[in-house]
């Protein structure tokens, strides 16, 4: 290791302690919550501005809960925006690895420095702590989860997946998949970064329509871990 990367994991060994013990690959919340977890991805994009401001004005003027998963490639690009995001107190902080790599084709060591850097980030740039993970695009092996646990991180997948970076879904098509897909409990995908031409449509649909409709309440990803079990109402 050189000098810099032993620099840069002294740094990190200063702003996180490891917490043993968490790292179960979580899909969803409880199938007897009336609630669901809208979460949005904030991955580095190559051109345009990479953040969905009408999207985040939409939620914060409605006031709806939603977790941000944050790359530090998109932190780096993002001061203002990220300040906005933290000062939202119904809005929650995870991260998306450090440059958004696919973590199967790290080794072990790199899978932590990967994992470590939007952590170190938020905490000496920000001053705020998250124990919320989401591995890049979704890909991870038996090295990732192991990691993870390590150091304490909660392991935050999906089982439902909006689409809504494909240009080719139209609003209607990805408000299928939702109405197909979403049930007591589950925890949807989305994206903040701008590549969702539609998102913020959809998510007025979801919120003002479809969840309404089933006796469901958007949450942030730990309230709905964290939720009591409650008699669903029958989806309809």
């Amino acid at each position: 290791m050189d000098c810099a990367a032993a620099g840069l994991m002294a740094l990190l060994a200063l702003v996180w302690m490891a917490a043993p013990g968490q790292a179960q690959v979580i899909k969803s919340g409880p199938p007897t919550c009336n609630a669901v977890a809208l979460t949005f991805d904030l991955c580095p994009v190559r051109s345009g501005p990479g953040y969905d401001g009408d999207l985040i004005d939409y939620l914060v003027a409605h006031r709806i809960p939603a977790t941000f998963f944050l790359s530090g490639k998109w932190m780096a690009k993002h001061d203002t925006e990220v300040h906005t995001l933290l000062n939202v107190p119904f809005f929650e902080i995870g991260t998306h690895g450090d440059v958004h790599a696919h973590l199967p084709m790290l080794t072990e060591e790199e899978q932590r420095r990967e994992m470590l850097g939007p952590i170190a980030r938020l905490k000496t740039q920000y001053g705020r702590e998250t124990s919320l993970f989401r591995p890049p695009y979704g890909e991870f092996n038996d090295h990732t989860v192991e990691v993870a646990r390590s150091l304490g991180l909660r392991f935050i997948l999906w089982n439902v997946e909006s689409g809504d970076p494909d240009p080719q879904l139209t609003r209607e098509q990805i408000l299928a998949r939702l109405k197909a897909k979403v049930k007591h409990g589950s925890v949807i995908v989305f994206h903040a970064n701008g590549k969702g031409k539609h998102t913020r449509a959809v998510i007025e649909d979801l919120v003002q329509v479809l969840l309404p409709e089933r006796g469901l309440t958007p949450a942030t990803v730990s309230e709905l871990l964290s939720c009591v079990n409650r008699a669903p109402r029958p989806d309809r």
